[in-house]
């Protein structure tokens, strides 16, 4: 029977958006599932295009379903179903020495443990990364390179692959070209050097609260001091708080992650950043921009990077290829503004220059446009893998647990109740196989003690819920007994 008859009220395109809508709400069709092409439902109840579009508006107006440029309409999380957000952070408003060294070398070490589940370290799934399509690119590239292939690389790096990237900012409005780029040995290179560039053992460098605790690690081996300040899940770093900070503190650079932090997830307004650039550029301070997982957005469009609005050549921005593309390729860049001589200069001391077959590979595949349809397929994934850990989480997590709500990237933000010790929450976890990473390493002053930060870099499967539904066995067990 042509189902188009069953549906016999008027307007027929509310009874295929109801029919759609049953199947959301029995779990049929779950958060971040793909719903049926227009051609697909089409055929199955032998309606019109036009009627089934009109039905996915009518859902995606209901914020049932949502719409992926070149992807096709997904089942939308419910907000309202998920834990509230946590709140603005308020860390000590003092300089801090820092010295994490020994808790992060021991949660790095179980992240390298293979029978760990990988909740923790913020790392791809390989499964989600075109390693075989890459490897056949560097075959081709080894195979007709000249003997121009195998000599030092000398700052600023490969010219071929600094014109890809340069020409990369396009996506975010940017003009960069490729002189104004240095390749390095990751992102972390990046920030190590530009740091050097700009300030010395002893300076005090503002960082966001919580921190990423690579930033914190970089800050300790330079021997630094990091200025937390108050940071919004949703809209970064306070603008309020950093004027304040730099107004009393002799604050020598700062080093942020405006687009999609590491652990928040949040993304500053481009109004704030324009203001955030504007303000570090009157008081002469320069801003150390990470922008790894910039690429990583769920809306339609790039968030532009702070450097976008830089005039003075005030902000460094570092970014690499390691948490979309290749994570074993190392490579990275900087453009560092006015600051580039110098950064140079310490890259040519520190690696003195980047493997040149790798950066011809990444070159040819930015080239034949497989990374752009990589990157599409890459951020649906981790649209779906983040909405699935928010709705477990929510199912499976203790009374009183708030989350992130991140557009971007592949963390989520966990603040237990404060009866949790997440520091006890991970030796438990780790008993059961169970990587994560607790809160208090995200701060110089061991803040955040009931916090974690859960990788959402792997697909969801059972094997990821049932993991997520023992992290939240656990933390009920301890906040019970508390």
């Amino acid at each position: 029977m042509n189902e188009s008859k069953s549906l016999k009220s008027s307007p027929l395109y509310e009874q295929v958006a109801d029919k759609v809508a049953r199947l959301i709400q029995q779990g049929t069709l779950q958060t971040g599932d793909r719903i049926p092409s227009v051609r697909q439902l089409r055929s199955q109840l032998g309606v019109s295009v036009t009627t089934v579009l009109e039905a996915y508006r009518l859902l995606e107006s209901e914020g049932l379903v949502e719409a992926r440029p070149q992807s096709g309409y997904y089942v939308r999380s419910q907000q309202q179903d998920l834990p509230p957000e946590p709140s603005i952070s308020a860390p000590d408003a003092i300089a801090t020495p820092v010295g994490v060294g020994s808790l992060v070398s021991e949660i790095l070490a179980a992240a390298r443990n293979p029978e760990m589940f990988p909740l923790g370290a913020s790392v791809n799934s390989p499964a989600l990364l075109p390693t075989l399509k890459l490897n056949r690119v560097l075959a081709k590239i080894a195979r007709h390179a000249d003997v121009n292939s195998n000599v030092y690389d000398l700052p600023p790096g490969n010219e071929h692959v600094r014109r890809r990237i340069a020409r990369r900012s396009l996506t975010w409005g940017g003009s960069l070209t490729a002189e104004e780029i240095v390749t390095t040995c990751g992102c972390m290179e990046s920030l190590n050097l530009c740091l050097k560039a700009v300030a010395k053992p002893g300076d005090v460098i503002v960082v966001e609260s919580p921190v990423f605790y690579g930033f914190l690690q970089i800050l300790e081996s330079l021997g630094m001091k990091a200025l937390e300040i108050p940071t919004h899940p949703r809209d970064g770093v306070s603008l309020e708080a950093l004027d304040a900070a730099i107004r009393t503190h002799p604050v020598k650079a700062c080093l942020l992650t405006p687009t999609f932090s590491n652990p928040l997830g949040s993304c500053m307004p481009e109004e704030n950043k324009q203001q955030l650039v504007e303000m570090l550029a009157q008081a002469q301070i320069p801003l150390i921009e990470d922008d790894v997982s910039g690429d990583l957005y769920f809306d339609a469009n790039r968030p532009k990077p702070a450097k976008a609005f830089d005039r003075e050549g005030m902000v460094l921005l570092c970014s690499s290829f390691s948490k979309v593309l290749a994570p074993g390729y190392r490579l990275g860049w900087t453009a560092a503004g006015r600051f580039q001589p110098q950064v140079e200069r310490l890259k040519y001391a520190n690696t003195l220059s980047n493997p040149v077959l790798l950066q011809l590979a990444i070159a040819e595949f930015l080239q034949s446009g497989s990374y752009d349809h990589h990157l599409r397929q890459l951020r649906q994934a981790y649209a779906i893998q983040v909405q699935r850990m928010s709705q477990a989480v929510s199912q499976f997590f203790p009374k009183g647990t708030k989350i992130t709500r991140p557009q971007g990237g592949f963390l989520l933000w966990v603040e237990l109740p404060e009866t949790v010790d997440s520091l006890e929450l991970y030796r438990q976890a780790m008993q059961q196989n169970i990587s994560i990473v607790p809160g208090p390493i995200f701060s110089t002053t061991q803040k955040y003690q009931n916090c974690i930060r859960l990788n959402c870099g792997y697909p969801w499967s059972r094997e990821v819920e049932q993991a997520v539904n023992v992290l939240g066995q656990l933390a009920g067990a301890i906040a019970r007994t508390a």
